[in-house]
């Protein structure tokens, strides 16, 4: 069941997770392919995703197999919600453009000797 989407304000560790969904909206994503990608641990990325979910920007779903014939439980994966695409890219936009900012302004300070 897809929720209603809620506005949030998006940590940096959490635009990194949705700059993977960004990438391709339609592309279904997996745990373990996220924390390889994002270089997250489990106890920083699996609390991120449940909050993105909680919030409506990640649909939850899992994997139609037999558990049996596979010899595996059925993985959960997620996918971005529509109505987050438009709020997602804003604000990894917003984020990039702050943290490029500060990286400019450090930049500055040490090559005028201020640090």
């Amino acid at each position: 069941m897809e929720r209603e989407f809620e506005d949030l304000d998006l940590t940096p560790k959490m635009a990194d997770v949705i700059k993977v969904f960004l990438e391709d909206p339609a592309e279904p994503r997996y745990g373990f392919e996220l924390m390889h990608i994002t270089r997250q641990p489990s106890g920083t990325l699996y609390p991120n995703l449940a909050t993105l979910e909680k919030h409506g920007w990640l649909i939850l779903g899992k994997e139609d197999i037999d558990p049996r014939a596979e010899g595996r439980p059925a993985r959960k994966f997620y996918r971005i919600s529509g109505a987050a695409i438009p709020a997602a890219r804003v604000q990894v936009a917003a984020l990039r453009e702050h943290y490029q900012a500060a990286a400019m302004r450090l930049r500055l300070r040490a090559e005028s000797g201020a640090l």
